[in-house]
Order: structure tokens, then sequence, then C-alpha cells
């Protein structure tokens, strides 16, 4: 059975839609679908999941796939599409690869994020790319006391901090001025936003490290992939870690292309100015 993912927008009727289930009509395989909003759950005997819209469409899909260890394949019908692999006409010949095994599992960690409160904790969720905790509304700057494994890395004022998986470091993590991993990578990165001391840096640690977040000051907030929210408050302890199972994403292109796309789409190395001429 292949599930499709769509996002809300996306017109049902779209030929690149029709196509790939006439595709899978014709090898026999079962299907379902449904919109981010509809499906909490993937029906049992799923073998691969499919989501179509944007980047946010993907890492709703993540947070479903990766508890059962179903792959995920990416379609681009947004704007951006850093995560996806396909755009909508390669989807009914990118189905045909899946079904004969032509592709490629890139495996990617994620993020599994609880909240400790008064002697008991509440799992908050999974991400793929990040967990932002910041101070809430019009609230003064968080304090917010820092360990890895129980070794307490410091205290450190600031608007908030971005934990991110390597897959994150390319989105959010970025924008806060972090640096950026390779999608194989394993490790986290934390990167502190606006931290009130110019000496606090971005930190990369291992991902059998867990890193937990005390809130000494508060009120906060926790966003995790950009969609579920939660609210802190002042005692609360956030604990980051990487999830037991990696999610596998379905790749048809070679490792080299995350480098590509960081040209492509996000414009990285290409000069401001055009290159000078030697006799200039």
């Amino acid at each position: 059975m292949i599930g499709f993912l769509v996002h809300p927008r996306v017109d049902r009727t779209l030929p690149a839609l029709q196509a790939a289930r006439a595709v899978l009509r014709e090898a026999g395989v079962e299907t379902w679908e449904a919109t981010r909003e509809e499906r909490r759950r993937v029906p049992a005997g799923t073998r691969l999941l499919v989501t179509l819209g944007g980047d946010g469409t993907l890492l709703n899909g993540a947070r479903l796939a990766a508890p059962r260890g179903i792959p995920l394949l990416g379609v681009n019908l947004g704007r951006l599409g850093f995560l996806t692999e396909l755009e909508a006409d390669g989807l009914a010949e990118g189905l045909r690869r899946f079904l004969a095994g032509d592709f490629r599992l890139d495996e990617r960690t994620l993020l599994e994020v609880r909240i400790h409160r008064g002697g008991r904790h509440v799992r908050a969720g999974l991400g793929l790319n990040e967990a932002v905790i910041q101070r809430k509304g019009a609230a003064s700057i968080l304090r917010l006391s820092l360990a890895v494994d129980g070794q307490p890395v410091g205290t450190l004022d600031a608007d908030g901090v971005v934990v991110a998986t390597a897959t994150g470091s390319t989105a959010y993590a970025l924008a806060a001025g972090g640096p950026i991993l390779e999608p194989s990578v394993d490790d986290l990165l934390l990167v502190p936003m606006n931290p009130f001391a110019l000496t606090v840096r971005p930190i990369v640690f291992p991902a059998r490290q867990d890193l937990i977040v005390t809130l000494t000051l508060g009120p906060g907030l926790i966003t995790i992939d950009g969609a579920t929210q939660r609210g802190l408050r002042t005692g609360d302890r956030v604990h980051l870690a990487a999830y037991r199972r990696r999610l596998g994403m379905i790749r048809f292109t070679p490792p080299e292309r995350f480098y590509a796309l960081l040209r492509q789409k996000l414009g990285w190395g290409h000069p401001l100015v055009p290159t000078p001429h030697a006799d200039a």
C-alpha cells in the first residue's frame, strides 16, 4: 500500500496525481489519500508515504512516517522545495523506479522533544528540522540553563535557542546564524537567538548526547518544525534528543545533489558581483 499526503490546496485532479494513480493501479498496488489535517496515523501495511506540497507537507509526513519506519518521497508543488526529491511531472516515473527497487535510501536524524514540569513529563513531538524555544509575546529575554548529558554547559540570556538536526541546519537555524551541516551528519546543532553576550556562539554536539534546556526565567514558547507549539513556564525543562529511529527518504539522485541545491535554491557560493576581467 502507498499513501499520498496532500496539501489541502492541491487539486486532486492534478494530471501528475492521476498519472501516479494509474501507475499504481496497473501494478496492483493499493493506495490511500489524505490531507495533512485529516491524517494523524499511517494505516498498517503502508510501504511508502508520498507527500505532495512543499517542505511543510514533507515535514508533516516525516512525523507520521518515522515512528513506523516507513520511507518518505517528497514531491514539490510549493515554492522552494529544498527537501523534496521530485517535481510533479516526475512522480509517475519515480513510483515506477520505487516499485522496481531503483532508488537509494537517504537516512535522516529526527529530534524528539519532551517537556518536564512539576515531576511529570509530556512528549511534545518529533521534528525533522528543529525545535525553537523563544520568548513569549512581548516578554523580556529568556534566561536559559543548558546541560548536555547532565553536564552543565552554562546559562544564557537570549531571545531563545534553536536546536536543529543536520536537515534543519539549512532552515531556521541558518537564518539565526548557525552553520550548514551535510544531511547525513547525525549531530545536533544549538543556535542561540540574539544572545545578550556576544561570545555565545552555536554548538554542535553528538546525537548520542541529550540536551536539556531549563527556563530559569520565562515565560516562553516551544515550536517544532513550525507547526506544533506549546507554552513554557519558568522552571520547565525541555529534553531534546535524537529520535530512536531515523527517517528514510527516497532518493533517485546522487548524494552530491545537496551541494547543487545549496547553489541553486539558497544561492550559496554565488559571487555577489561578476568575476572581474583579468585586464580590469
